[in-house]
């Protein structure tokens, strides 16, 4: 007697540990297994064995074989690869095996979808239970799948060395909207799924090899460090960089949305020190004259225990009030103005080939409005592109539009460009001084951005949420602008994005 019941514990052992080593409960007299039928069927399924399918499935449908040969005929399937995943307990005799799988159409390419397949005892034995939805999800309760002739691009956007763009490049709708304004077509295909009471949505589409290869400035390393420096970015943010000497858009990775880092305008906060430094410059200042720093003027105070006694040492720790005496002492409305415009701050396009604009500040005689314009709030707005611009004309000594084309291909899309603007070497000078002071000893010491590179932070305050974070500046020929709307503190969160993406170059 205790001998039967150690072998019926045994068995019962062993029925246990059968079914979690082949993901399925079996019943008693059950022949086969869930696997090796869904196994078999996947096998037929891909050698294109209607019969041998068929034979597993539980009641098929009369239509069975026809569905199969009238889905591949209007696919145009040439081959199919499948891909079984694990196998999913669902009941005592009920099982689930997800899959992927592969189509290859004639023509256009693969076509890649992933599916389910049911299976449950059925007369003693496991079979596949088989709807629609078992040739493509798309087909559950009542779905359709067409194939439809669709326009398509008839270019292909290159970097300017002629590679191609990696997936998540975040300069996507910058190449979109120049492939669309190019208006270049072909023919392609598309593969739509309707369900029931429902618009059409699109799959996949299939293009042509594109006529012809059109190269936009960017630089795929250059693209790929401001793409990966945004990474875990939590904020919307942007960066934006130009090759100083040329105007060319090296780099545009956006999270804005759209086509935000040259279309939408933002308060530049303290990095539109730049320009009214300049005007203070143009005005007989230098970046060694003397100056205070008081902790309140006309309104405007300072944060943190900030002191200066030069230009220079202003614009490095960022003191608002210095910028606000002394533009309302040497500058005024007018000139402030003056000083914008040759910095692109006068609401002009720019001809990037893709759209864009720069800054502008509206001149006010209130002297409250002007204070607040000195040190980029007020009525000051500009755009992260408008911003790498700017960076860029410190560095080479001469404000370019930027562009994203080749100039010849800007000017047939979007018009001439403004001319260049020469600026006055004395001045550039200064700011260059006082641009490398900021990260030698200033707002961003100690950053890890590297003693060559020179810039100004930026913190500009919005009504009714957090400030926008702000650093600009240029390293060698490259010049760039980093934003991030509502981040904070330029130097505590825009600094940190600069220093990783200087890093990866």
């Amino acid at each position: 007697m205790r001998r039967r019941r150690l072998i019926g514990l045994l068995v019962a052992l062993g029925v246990v540990a059968g079914a979690g080593a082949f993901a399925f409960v079996a019943s008693a007299g059950v022949h086969g297994s869930a696997m090796a039928t869904a196994s078999a069927y996947l096998a037929a399924w891909q050698r294109s064995d209607v019969t041998s399918m068929e034979r597993l499935v539980a009641d098929p449908p009369a239509d069975f074989t026809d569905r199969h040969l009238a889905f591949a005929d209007q696919f145009k399937v040439t081959a199919l690869t499948l891909r079984p995943g694990s196998l999913k307990v669902t009941g005592e005799e009920t099982a689930e095996l997800p899959f992927s799988g592969t189509r290859e159409l004639t023509g256009m390419g693969p076509w890649t979808f992933a599916g389910t397949l049911r299976l449950a005892v059925k007369g003693g034995e496991w079979k596949v239970l088989w709807g629609p939805e078992t040739l493509h999800p798309a087909l559950r309760n009542g779905g359709a799948l067409s194939l439809e002739e669709t326009d398509v691009s008839g270019v292909e956007l290159v970097t300017r060395s002629g590679a191609t763009f990696p997936h998540d490049s975040a300069a996507e709708p910058y190449l979109d909207r120049l492939k669309e304004r190019i208006g270049e077509t072909n023919t392609g295909w598309a593969i739509k799924a309707t369900a029931r009471g429902a618009e059409a949505r699109t799959l996949v589409v299939f293009q042509p090899p594109p006529a012809r290869k059109v190269h936009v400035t960017l630089s795929r390393p250059v693209q790929a460090a401001a793409a990966r420096a945004l990474d875990g970015v939590g904020e919307h943010a942007a960066i934006v960089a130009v090759k100083a000497s040329t105007g060319e858009i090296l780099a545009v990775a956006d999270r804005l949305g759209e086509v935000g880092a040259f279309e939408r305008l933002f308060p530049p906060g303290s990095t539109f020190k730049v320009v009214t430094a300049a005007g203070l410059l143009e005005a007989g200042m230098t970046a060694s004259s003397a100056i205070t720093c008081p902790s309140s003027y006309a309104g405007i105070d300072n944060s943190g225990d900030q002191t200066a006694t030069t230009l220079a040492g202003a614009f490095a720790v960022s003191c608002n009030t210095t910028f606000v005496q002394q533009a309302l002492a040497k500058l005024g409305a007018a000139r402030l103005e003056q000083a914008a415009k040759e910095w692109g701050f006068d609401g002009r396009k720019l001809p990037t080939g893709v759209g864009g604009q720069c800054g502008r500040l509206k001149a006010e005689a209130d002297q409250s409005v002007l204070a607040l314009n000195s040190i980029g709030q007020g009525t000051v707005e500009a755009s992260p592109l408008c911003m790498a611009a700017l960076a860029a004309a410190v560095d080479s000594g001469v404000w370019r539009s930027p562009r994203f084309v080749t100039a010849k291909a800007a000017k047939k899309l979007d018009g001439a460009p403004p001319a260049a603007v020469p600026l006055d070497q004395r001045v550039v000078q200064d700011l260059r001084t006082m641009m490398r002071q900021v990260v030698s000893e200033g707002t961003a010491k100690d950053a890890g951005l590297g003693a060559d590179v020179a810039g100004k932070t930026g913190t500009a305050e919005v009504p009714g949420g957090s400030p926008h974070a702000w650093f600009v500046g240029y390293q060698g020929d490259l010049a760039f602008c980093v934003f991030v709307k509502n981040g904070g503190s330029g130097a505590r969160v825009a600094i940190p994005i600069a220093a990783r993406f200087l890093g990866a170059l």
